[in-house]
């Protein structure tokens, strides 16, 4: 089993939601939330600033602690096709700076401020789906319940 511990940013504004497209090595494109891998010895808090930054260009800021997700990817439909454990941590977060640009070097392709409504029609990451729900609801515990994975979804 594999694991990873993850900071996403949830960046809303005026009914559109941050997005980035990540390229894999093979060509396959997915839209997903900013956001990755807390290196050893991060605080998440301070990680998801850096993503942001890193795959987006953008400055941003936390305006509070969202939820944590985790969820385990039986092996059949992970990438690596070993039983993945990810805990993702979600933050409201809000731009305050910047440009919209590439990755350097890196697996975003391009960031966009996409309608949430059209998100439902892009092939995506369910992270998508868990910050949006977690966005909107704003559940006092921060949990929300497992998202259904299927058609244009994928872990």
């Amino acid at each position: 089993m594999s694991f990873r511990l993850a900071a996403y940013a949830v960046c809303v504004e005026d009914g559109r939601v941050l997005l980035a497209r990540h390229v894999s090595a093979e060509g396959e494109s997915t839209w997903t939330l900013p956001g990755g891998r807390v290196e050893h010895g991060e605080d998440p808090f301070d990680a998801v600033i850096r993503e942001v930054a890193e795959e987006t260009g953008c400055e941003a800021v936390v305006e509070r602690l969202l939820g944590v997700d985790s969820r385990v990817i039986p092996a059949a439909v992970a990438r690596a096709g070993v039983e993945h454990h990810n805990v993702g941590v979600f933050y409201l977060v809000r731009v305050t700076g910047g440009r919209l640009r590439p990755e350097p070097n890196g697996e975003t392709a391009e960031s966009v401020w996409t309608l949430i409504p059209d998100v439902a029609g892009l092939r995506r990451s369910s992270l998508v789906d868990v910050g949006i729900a977690l966005a909107r609801t704003l559940p006092p515990t921060g949990h929300v319940p497992p998202v259904p994975v299927g058609g244009l979804l994928q872990h």
